[in-house]
């Protein structure tokens, strides 16, 4: 069985991935991160010409591959207007909901490479002189980030080197409670980019060969939709997305577990993956929930939709609060391990 120090190093390299923002379009440096990181454990890694990573995690016969896909872009901003008072006016990178952000800290990049802190806020924020606060809808034309500069006029803040179209990085505020909880923003989805950096460490530590060809793809666009549409090496016949398992109300997935999805609103998954992601969590006695999620979309649907002919399936540790501030547990790293373990049969 699958040691939960696999888990610990997983949580480790998630960690540190989050450290570094990636928003969709805006992901070379995590993806260099990962290409190293798979390399210093020994796997043969590339960046591909979309920006994500395709590791060769080894294997036998190549007539039957299985790709593993995750992705590392995140939720993010883009500054679509310099206001007259020099704040900014932004639109969404993905699904990053204005009403989620309020309040948090940014960073503003610059072409030049330079970085500006500032705050997402409601415009006009101060309670004690807006008194339509409360009642006001939280849009993008509604908010605002506020530079932490001496800035009052457009002119003040292109100054700063700050134009239309710099990217606008949410802090993750990442942090894992003495009970094993982890919460941050953006555990969808470099979580997953973990947990397939704590397989592949178990598979050089235990010189594991996989009985199949075996290759994990670190996608750099799922968050925008078209993530896992390239980059499928000849021979694979498999792909299953691990991405974050969805957690709330008419589902029975908990943080703690790994969810199998069986149908998402891309319609089903294969049937005989899907059983088979069941027969792996029951034969290494992984803790899971099968679930049907009402409002998500996948790597591997991508890749079906581009026209690769091939089976799917999706699991992933269980993530409350999807799309904000979000939360699993370390035991939902551990049961995804187990199942990867089990399906690969290693």
């Amino acid at each position: 069985m699958i040691d939960r120090n696999y888990a610990e190093y997983a949580w480790e390299q998630t960690a540190a991935l989050l450290a570094i923002d990636s928003p969709s379009g805006f992901t070379e440096s995590a993806a260099i991160w990962v290409k190293q990181a798979f390399e210093k454990l020994g796997f043969a890694a590339e960046i591909t010409t979309k920006g994500g990573v395709l590791a060769d995690l080894g294997g036998k016969a190549e007539d039957d591959g299985l790709l593993l896909e995750a992705h590392c872009d995140t939720l993010g901003g883009m500054v679509s207007q310099i206001k007259g008072n020099g704040r900014l006016q932004l639109t969404a990178i993905g699904g990053m909901r204005p009403e989620n952000g309020e309040a948090e800290n940014v960073t503003v990049y610059t072409r030049s490479g330079k970085t500006i802190e500032g705050t997402f806020q409601l415009c006009n924020a101060s309670v004690h002189v807006n008194g339509a606060y409360g009642d006001t809808k939280r849009e993008y034309a509604a908010m605002e980030v506020v530079l932490d500069e001496d800035v009052s006029s457009a002119e003040d803040t292109r100054k700063l080197g700050i134009e239309v179209g710099d990217y606008v990085c949410f802090d993750p505020r990442t942090r894992r409670t003495a009970s094993g909880y982890l919460k941050s923003r953006f555990l969808d989805d470099k979580l997953s980019v973990g947990i397939l950096l704590g397989f592949a460490k178990y598979l050089a530590d235990n010189h594991i060969t996989p009985a199949r060809k075996t290759y994990a793809h670190i996608t750099v666009y799922e968050e925008v939709g078209h993530g896992g549409s390239a980059s499928v090496p000849a021979g694979v016949t498999e792909a299953i997305s691990v991405d974050m398992g969805c957690v709330g109300d008419g589902l029975s997935c908990t943080e703690r577990q790994v969810s199998i999805c069986a149908k998402d609103s891309g319609g089903p998954y294969s049937y005989e993956v899907v059983g088979k992601l069941i027969d792996a969590a029951k034969k290494t006695g992984a803790d899971y929930a099968v679930d049907v999620y009402p409002h998500y979309g996948s790597d591997v649907e991508a890749t079906l939709r581009s026209g690769h002919d091939l089976r799917h399936g999706l699991i992933g540790a269980g993530v409350y609060a999807s799309h904000g501030y979000e939360r699993s547990h370390m035991d939902g790293i551990y049961n995804t391990l187990k199942v990867l373990q089990g399906y690969l049969e290693v």
